[in-house]
């Protein structure tokens, strides 16, 4: 006998902070600065997270230009290479979005459970 899979039913917030014409900070980009600060280089933050450096680059960029000081920063290679890090500022965002996260989720518990007891059960 076949046994079925139980699937979970979720639903996630996904806040984003633009500015101007940019997406300034998102989930996809909170979770890259992360691995910056995992990994302390931006191409092994890249591969980790499934992205070309190019497209890390362009979304550090981003950032960076839409803050008023920068969140990413490089440094200069020696005999072990250069690396990037997290500023104080990256660090801060990072903590403070992950916050927003969790109380959104919090406060759309209740809209969340009359919409899941709406849905048809996952087949």
């Amino acid at each position: 006998m076949a046994t079925r899979k139980k699937i979970k039913l979720t639903c996630r917030p996904r806040i984003r902070v633009v500015a101007g014409n940019q997406i300034a900070l998102g989930p996809g980009k909170v979770d890259l600065l992360e691995a910056i600060d995992l990994w302390g280089s931006i191409s092994k933050a890249a591969r980790e997270s499934g992205l070309s450096y190019r497209r890390a680059w362009s979304l550090v960029d981003t950032m960076n230009k839409s803050f008023k000081s920068v969140l990413v920063e490089g440094s200069a290679g020696g005999k072990k290479g250069g690396g990037t890090h997290l500023t104080p500022l990256g660090k801060k965002i990072i903590k403070t979005y992950r916050a927003m996260e969790s109380k959104a989720e919090t406060a759309m518990q209740p809209n969340w459970k009359i919409i899941q007891r709406s849905l048809k059960p996952p087949e």
